[in-house]
């Protein structure tokens, strides 16, 4: 059985080394359930965060990395139980020059910029706590986001603290450094943002196909993201829950 996997540039879940070896956990963990299940080839493509829903959905790859579950995504396509629980960070210049460890605080400085790649849940995280869309920048590719941080384009990143720590170390500290986002504790408004944002689990997705057409599957009432594994049954691929 073949399996294609679509991933991003996103350390430390999938990068690609010098020389082309994809690696990265989750690239990892993806090839330890297929192997498993059965799979006897294994291919990566590269795309963009914004392709990997319609490219999957269309058929164009059987699987992707782990995703962030919403009620939207899981329309589209079917998602595995959870295998991350992830907290969200900003990427900032050294020293955090305008004191920004929330979205919150962020939104109260009109004259800070947010990094946010195209179509990822800390979109609706960030307007959500009040940052408003002019403050924001979208970006395509994870390294124009950084490179903006670098050069002073925008004044945060925001992705996975866990990414962003790694992604500190490998730049150098004396150049960017990672921010885990504060709990904000005043007030029960704050405290329901914080449970809608809460902390995310992540999975790999895949179109699941009945006669010829898409089935969706929806998990509404999580924020998770998922692994999908995959295996054969009656001659389709499935995930396993």
């Amino acid at each position: 059985m073949k399996v294609t996997i679509a991933y991003i540039e996103e350390p430390p879940f999938g990068w690609t080394e010098e020389g082309g070896t994809i690696t990265g956990a989750d690239i990892d963990l993806a090839e330890v359930v297929l192997r498993a299940l059965g799979a006897t080839r294994i291919e990566h493509r590269l795309t963009a965060f914004s392709e990997l829903l319609h490219g999957v959905e269309a058929g164009r790859w059987d699987m992707n990395v782990p995703l962030f579950v919403t009620p939207e995504r899981a329309n589209l396509v079917a998602f595995s139980v959870p295998v991350w629980a992830i907290g969200d960070g900003f990427l900032v210049r050294a020293g955090n020059p305008k004191a920004l460890n929330s979205y919150e605080s962020l939104a109260k400085r009109h004259d800070a910029r947010l990094g946010i790649i195209a179509g990822q849940v800390q979109h609706d995280s960030a307007t959500a706590s009040g940052v408003s869309e002019h403050q924001i920048a979208i970006f395509e590719h994870q390294a124009d986001a950084i490179e903006a941080v670098r050069s002073g384009g925008i004044d945060a990143y925001a992705s996975t603290a866990v990414g962003n720590r790694l992604l500190a170390d490998r730049i150098g500290g004396s150049l960017l450094e990672a921010v885990e986002h504060k709990p904000q504790t005043n007030g029960e408004h704050q405290k329901q943002r914080s449970a809608q944002r809460g902390k995310r689990a992540s999975g790999l997705t895949r179109p699941s196909r009945s006669h010829g057409k898409i089935r969706h599957h929806t998990q509404r009432d999580r924020s998770d993201s998922c692994l999908l594994s995959m295996g054969r049954a009656s001659g389709q691929i499935r995930s396993l829950e």
